[in-house]
């Protein structure tokens, strides 16, 4: 019981210090500060988008033909219900960002967390059972790297449709973008951990612990997963830029949401028809909305890497 307090207080004490590195890190920079601020402000306008949303882009009865390709407000032939204009279906644009905002934040940690999980059950496997396992995973992440999330996603797009055909609603849309950004982003993960894992499992704690008799899964729960999940954290933030980025190329190609339900991608893709007509705005507020969340998502990463790694402190 001794021995186990003895690791709950450590454990307690390193989550105590990692936490007020990065709060302190992030309260020293006014960048990081911005940065969370405004990546806080996406997700809580993303998660109330039904309350503060002026309209339902999702429902037809709400929507009017007659009010397609508005132009925002403030320039002439504006509509006061329509801060930033209409796109060709007459959906208020504001609206339909801080909806897609949902699409694109739900695929993007939903492609990362699917991805960080089999990354890390993969790298500490290789990681602590070394040998043939190890070179096994290892080649097969080789394998995987060649491979990039476009490709991935054209691949089970032609193959799902090929199988059930073109449905109608958004859940295979979905289900191809979480699977192709997860099957290209868990490699990192993997061999992150691989690496982490080789490290610490000749430390005197593990050796202790298999002294003891502890069976392999607990230790790599209890005592190495913890101590390698820093890089990881670090890793899972810059992913879901890269994997909101990502989605956004997909959807823009084709290979994403439907127009009914879109994402940031979808809105831009849609917009790109008109950009040249004069009605610039369908695809420069979604576009910019999409740019200001990468970019302050991708700064958080930064300081989330100054502050987990001791060498930069």
């Amino acid at each position: 019981m001794t021995g186990r307090k003895i690791r709950a207080g450590l454990a307690e004490r390193l989550q105590r210090l990692t936490a007020s590195d990065v709060w302190s890190a992030v309260r020293r920079s006014p960048t990081a500060l911005l940065a969370a601020s405004v990546t806080l402000l996406f997700v809580a306008a993303a998660l109330f988008a039904p309350l503060i949303a002026p309209q339902d882009p999702f429902d037809l009865a709400t929507i009017s033909v007659l009010d397609a390709r508005l132009p925002p407000l403030w320039m002439d032939g504006g509509d006061a219900r329509f801060l930033l204009g209409t796109d060709d279906q007459g959906r208020d644009i504001l609206s339909a960002i801080l909806y897609g905002l949902r699409v694109s934040l739900a695929v993007g940690l939903t492609a990362v967390a699917i991805a960080a999980t089999a990354g890390i059950a993969i790298g500490l496997a290789a990681g602590y059972a070394g040998g043939w396992a190890d070179a096994a995973l290892m080649r097969l992440a080789d394998v995987q790297l060649t491979f990039p999330a476009i490709l991935i996603a054209l691949l089970i797009d032609g193959a799902l449709h090929g199988l059930v055909g073109r449905p109608d609603d958004a859940t295979p849309a979905f289900v191809v973008l979480v699977l192709a950004l997860s099957l290209s982003f868990w490699v990192q993960y993997a061999r992150t951990v691989r690496g982490a894992t080789m490290v610490e499992k000749t430390k005197d704690y593990v050796l202790a612990a298999r002294i003891m008799g502890l069976p392999a899964p607990l230790i790599l729960l209890r005592h190495i997963l913890p101590n390698v999940l820093g890089p990881v954290l670090v890793i899972a933030t810059i992913n879901l830029a890269v994997a909101i980025l990502t989605e956004a190329t997909l959807s823009f190609l084709g290979v994403g949401m439907p127009p009914t339900e879109p994402s940031l991608g979808t809105l831009i893709a849609t917009g790109n028809d008109f950009l040249y007509g004069g009605e610039w705005w369908i695809a420069l507020f979604p576009g910019g909305a999409l740019a200001l969340l990468v970019l302050a998502v991708n700064l958080l990463g930064d300081v989330l890497r100054d502050a987990l790694n001791p060498k930069l402190r």
